[in-house]
């Protein structure tokens, strides 16, 4: 015998003490049963009780009927997916369409057959655990290729920065960065149309690519520690053109909506500027798509706060300076004004993925 604690449990609703009491006895030694006696109790109760398995819900209720009740918990995302099975003396074919349009998925009709009572109430129930399993292997496969594909996103980001040790955490900073003002965006008039729940994940999760096109760059060239001549300028400018087509063709094969759509986006556009002076297409204003806009402000302000062999790290504030100099310039106006709204939240960021003793020092200083 199942012990109580393992057994299924079965909500019973009817107005009536004689139909409560037969159905009790024919599954009581079974489940673990609840009762309603009207609609009202029997949809609160299922807001306290979660875990209810099926219902048997009574048709010909006062103030409520059952109609009522199966429409209300199909509408509620929480019980839609609890199985309903009406108990009427109702025989109309009529009014069990009603029921199974409603989305019930059987009739026992009164007077009660144990047999047949049990049945169909062990049947429907075992159907709701196979799909409850079903959903829960779908759930945990799922997450293992999210893991794996975050796992792969950071290791391909991370190529691009093994070859220059000096940025460190760059990856994670920025992946950050592009996070806070994703989310900040998210309502802003000007981008809450782009910015959806989905699409921030896929811009933060894509932000650690942004950078891959730079394992096409020469050490002598990404690595040279004083001035580029414009011909290593010009290959160093390359790296967002190599991004770009490293991410190409797996975009393709994922097709138009996957992230790594979004991956070449960013990394084919962060150097471009709001004023169509940067690199590679000299792409103008709102022609620069906004996972490259965030991009920029992300990567500048990390560039400037953290030591590259080229130059030392710069202030928290001397960066914001640069940025706020930069606006309608370098980078998309309306997304330097929230960088300024949040400059402590990317300071924190910045010290919490400091690399360096003294990068966190600059950071502190006012």
């Amino acid at each position: 015998m199942t012990s109580f604690a393992e057994q299924q449990k079965v909500l019973i609703v009817d107005d009536t003490p004689e139909n409560i009491y037969i159905l009790m006895e024919i599954l009581g030694d079974r489940y673990d049963v609840s009762v309603a006696i009207n609609g009202e109790k029997a949809l609160k109760i299922v807001a306290m009780e979660p875990s209810i398995d099926l219902i048997l819900l009574d048709i010909m209720m006062p103030e409520m009927d059952g109609y009522e009740v199966c429409a209300k918990l199909k509408a509620n995302l929480k019980t839609a997916n609890i199985p309903v099975i009406f108990v009427t003396a109702l025989t109309a074919d009529e009014n069990e369409a009603i029921g199974l349009e409603l989305g019930a998925v059987d009739y026992i009709t009164k007077p009660f057959n144990p047999a047949l009572v049990r049945a169909r109430v062990k049947n429907h129930l075992e159907v709701k655990n196979y799909r409850d399993k079903l959903e829960e292997m779908v759930r945990e496969k799922t997450s293992e290729l999210m893991i794996t594909r975050d796992v792969t996103i950071e290791t391909l980001g991370s190529l691009a920065e093994y070859r220059d040790p000096e940025t460190g955490c760059h990856i994670k900073r920025t992946t950050h960065y592009v996070r806070l003002l994703a989310e900040k965006l998210q309502h802003h008039p000007s981008f809450k149309s782009f910015l959806s729940e989905e699409m921030i994940e896929h811009l933060w999760k894509s932000a650690p690519l942004h950078d891959v096109g730079k394992v096409g760059v020469p050490d002598s060239i990404l690595l040279k520690p004083g001035k580029l001549t414009p011909e290593e300028f010009t290959e160093m400018q390359n790296h967002a053109v190599h991004g770009r087509d490293v991410l190409t063709d797996s975009s393709l094969r994922l097709g138009p909506n996957s992230f790594l759509k979004i991956a070449q986006e960013m990394a084919y556009t962060h150097h471009e500027k709001w004023d169509g002076s940067g690199y590679p297409q000299g792409l103008k204003g709102a022609e620069i798509p906004v996972s490259g806009r965030l991009m920029a402000v992300a990567d500048v302000y990390d560039a400037l706060i953290t030591r590259r062999v080229y130059k030392p790290a710069l202030s928290h504030h001397q960066a914001v300076d640069i940025i706020r100099e930069g606006r309608g310039t370098t980078f998309d106006p309306e997304i330097v004004d929230l960088f300024l709204q949040f400059e402590d939240d990317f300071r924190r960021i910045a010290l919490e993925f400091a690399d360096f003793t003294d990068e966190g020092e600059m950071l502190k200083k006012c």
